[in-house]
């Protein structure tokens, strides 16, 4: 047996020697120095052999300072097995494949110039079999047919199956395959394209092997999770990893909470459930961010407590049947949040009332920041429309709101009461307000007065409102405020993205009338030691949004 140490080499002669290298052996890996430690049955009698002293090493001096003698190394410990994870998932994987399912799906396509005419060789050619055959099927109607594969879960022994909506839209036929080699037509109960999920039913024979949903909200960052699925077509595939994160918004849908995991994910996989290792289902595997098509580590699915609702409601209604407030929304930003005296920033803040909507009662006021809702914090705008949503309609609920009264008073906050609508209906709704003409005055509003000039403020040139500008900026006829004419490309209020045609109705939180209102009341804020102005500012189809623009 031989121990290196720096420079030189040392051979045991006994145990005392075999004592020294089992110690260096521990230090390096402890595993290792119990799998060599000598046996306890040995017939020698040991040998005792004076142990050399090993003097310790002295520590380089540090800026010409004292050495010091080397302390001894902390013996290294092997990692306690609370942090290895799960020794095995095979016990829980086999109580739930057979409650995961493979969505398989067929639809018909056009094909431009698939259409071909028929091919005819020479008489008594062999060549006319070929071409039968190379065309069979084909009798120039332009279409083929085409097949997708997908996961699903059963959530019902009477055949409820859940999978994502992108896995069978467009379906012309869906055939559920269970890993006993099963296979049945799906109908199709309902699908919610906002969070990419479907509900299909098939008629089995006997009771078939379901799995239910668990609380995703106990979910931590660092649990560990299972998805089962079929990724590219291998049915019944295992993958387990951790929650890597929560809440994440990726831009797919409105009501985007996804969980994050470092489970492999890929193609085929969309739609199968994500478990946890009580063997419920906390997540239904959507999407994967991938260079390549396959797994990267980071995937996506909906939380199942988001999910659930969705999912009764297909099941009860055939359609989603969700709360409307009836108003639009904007982020509080810290600038936002200051220039409305709310601190924090928080909630969201309301930017418009929809026309004949659940709000429309004159109690909900544009610039209230809404800090709860039916009991819910509102931690931002993102947060309120899932909020709202899986609140049942017709509901009266206690919308919670922060409204300043006054410019120089602080928001103080109060409560208003709303019975909810249906968002689908309000969806209707203001689609047919958009389509139909405006019956504003397109005269309204807009002032003749020759005398009034442009105003310049915080990099903006501002003007009245007149029929010129209107057509000028493409505004709709039923849009007031004042017009910016020109921004200068190196100001705040460009840096804000403020452009040309954007409309200025209010100025912190005060309604303005003119371009020379809009300058004296930023003038004044100036004068007060405000450092930023808040701006309602208008879109030319209507669309309000607050600005905060800094005071040069």
């Amino acid at each position: 047996m031989t121990f290196r140490t720096t420079g030189t080499t040392r051979r045991s002669a006994g145990p005392a020697s075999a004592t020294v290298a089992l110690v260096a052996m521990a230090l390096l890996h402890p595993l290792a120095a119990q799998a060599q430690a000598p046996s306890q049955d040995a017939t020698e009698a040991p040998v005792e052999v004076p142990e050399p002293a090993v003097p310790a090493l002295p520590v380089p001096p540090v800026d010409n300072g004292p050495t010091e003698e080397a302390r001894p190394a902390p013996a290294i410990q092997p990692p306690a097995a609370a942090f290895r994870g799960p020794a095995s998932v095979a016990d829980l994987a086999e109580g739930l494949l057979d409650a995961v399912v493979n969505i398989s799906t067929s639809q018909a396509v056009d094909v431009p110039g698939r259409g071909v005419p028929p091919l005819e060789a020479p008489e008594g050619s062999p060549l006319q079999d070929f071409f039968d055959d190379l065309l069979e099927d084909r009798d120039g109607l332009g279409n083929r047919r085409v097949q997708s594969l997908g996961s699903g879960f059963v959530v019902d022994p009477s055949g409820v199956v859940v999978t994502n909506n992108h896995v069978i839209a467009d379906a012309d036929t869906i055939t559920v395959n269970f890993a006993d080699g099963t296979q049945l037509d799906a109908e199709l109960v309902g699908t919610d394209p906002k969070t990419d999920l479907a509900v299909l039913k098939v008629e089995p024979d006997q009771s078939l092997v379901s799995v239910k949903f668990g609380d995703s909200e106990a979910l931590r960052i660092g649990d560990w999770v299972m998805a089962i699925g079929n990724p590219f077509g291998l049915g019944g595939s295992v993958s387990i990893g951790i929650v890597s994160a929560r809440g994440r918004n990726i831009n797919a849908g409105p009501y985007d909470n996804f969980i994050q995991t470092d489970a492999a994910i890929n193609r085929g996989n969309s739609g199968g459930p994500l478990f946890d290792l009580n063997g419920d289902v906390v997540g239904i595997n959507t999407a994967i961010i991938s260079p390549t098509g396959g797994s990267i580590g980071i995937g996506f699915s909906v939380p199942a407590n988001l999910a659930v609702n969705v999912i009764d409601q297909l099941r009860e209604f055939g359609e989603t049947r969700r709360g409307w407030l009836g108003i639009r929304l904007q982020a509080v930003t810290d600038d936002i949040a200051e220039g409305l005296g709310i601190g924090e920033a928080r909630g969201a803040v309301v930017m418009g009332i929809v026309p004949g909507g659940p709000s429309d009662n004159g109690l909900l006021k544009v610039g209230d920041v809404i800090v709860s809702f039916d009991g819910t914090a509102v931690e931002s705008s993102r947060d309120l429309p899932r909020i709202v949503a899986e609140t049942p309609v017709g509901k009266s609920v206690a919308v919670e709101v922060l409204r300043k009264t006054a410019t120089d008073q602080p928001a103080e906050q109060t409560s208003v009461e709303v019975t909810l609508g249906r968002l689908e209906d309000g969806e209707k709704l203001m689609a047919e307000t958009e389509d139909a003409p405006s019956a504003t005055d397109p005269d309204a509003g807009e002032t003749d007065d020759a005398d009034a000039g442009p105003v310049m403020t915080l990099g903006m040139t501002l003007s009245e409102l007149d029929p010129t500008l209107r057509e000028q900026y493409a505004l709709g006829e039923d849009v007031e405020g004042i017009v910016v004419t020109a921004v200068s490309p190196n100001s705040h209020a460009a840096d804000k993205g403020i452009e040309a045609g954007t409309l200025i109705r209010e100025v912190a939180q005060e309604e303005v009338t003119s371009a020379r209102d809009v300058a004296d009341k930023i003038a004044e804020l100036k004068d007060a030691g405000r450092r930023n102005a808040l701006l309602l500012l208008v879109a030319g189809n209507g669309d309000l949004r607050f600005v905060v623009v800094p005071i040069e």
